[in-house]
């Protein structure tokens, strides 16, 4: 008489996935916690395991280092989730890019980097702290600066080929502009020390970038 076959049992990779990020998310939130605490220098590898309960040789096999670590939460902070999609092919930024209306894409575009901001002003603050005393880190705000003019330029451009761009503002003028008054400087600024709620500061940005950068 045969023996019947075994069944093989299939390996459940996504159970496995799902703890995996579960723990990458974990040690991410302790990373942050610790930053705004005690600094992106004050918080080590190890502070950071005892924080997220995992060990200090997990977080070197998931991030390999704190730098990867700030890296993952700017990522996060700026597009809202975990999704490797590239800031300009997000729904928010997409609708800014196919308004019309200069009035209206300046509106849309206060609405949605209010949302990014509300996001990444605080690991803004903690990047630009740290990269005081470390070069590695003031290497990574100068990225940071350099791809958020990259893509704010992209909206001038959109202004320019509606034609409603202020006579005598050049390209690079207007992409600095944007760049500084939307900056999370500002909105720290007008929002944790001012006290402003994030409506009055979408209604004050977009009034001053449409006096700012559009034609009469």
């Amino acid at each position: 008489m045969k023996t019947p076959k075994k069944t093989k049992r299939r390996y459940n990779s996504t159970r496995r996935q799902a703890q995996a990020n579960e723990t990458r998310n974990q040690i991410m939130e302790a990373a942050f916690k610790l930053f705004s605490l005690q600094g992106y220098t004050g918080a080590t590898i190890d502070s950071i395991a005892q924080e997220a309960g995992v060990s200090p040789e997990t977080i070197y096999a998931v991030f390999g280092n704190k730098r990867t670590i700030l890296t993952n939460l700017i990522d996060v902070a700026v597009g809202g989730d975990h999704q490797p999609i590239p800031l300009l092919q997000r729904d928010g930024p997409k609708a800014v890019l196919q308004a019309k209306d200069p009035k209206h894409l300046l509106n849309l575009f206060a609405q949605d980097i209010s949302e990014i901001l509300e996001r990444i002003a605080p690991i803004f603050e903690i990047t630009r702290f740290a990269a005081k005393t470390e070069p590695d880190i003031a290497d990574l705000l100068k990225t940071m600066l350099d791809q958020r003019l990259q893509n704010l330029s992209v909206v001038i451009q959109q202004l320019e080929a509606l034609g409603s761009l202020r006579e005598g503002l050049t390209n690079i003028q207007a992409s600095e502009t944007i760049w500084a008054i939307s900056s999370p400087e500002v909105f720290r600024l007008l929002i944790k020390d001012r006290g402003w709620d994030k409506d009055q500061y979408v209604n004050w940005l977009s009034d001053t970038l449409i006096r700012l950068l559009l034609s009469n």
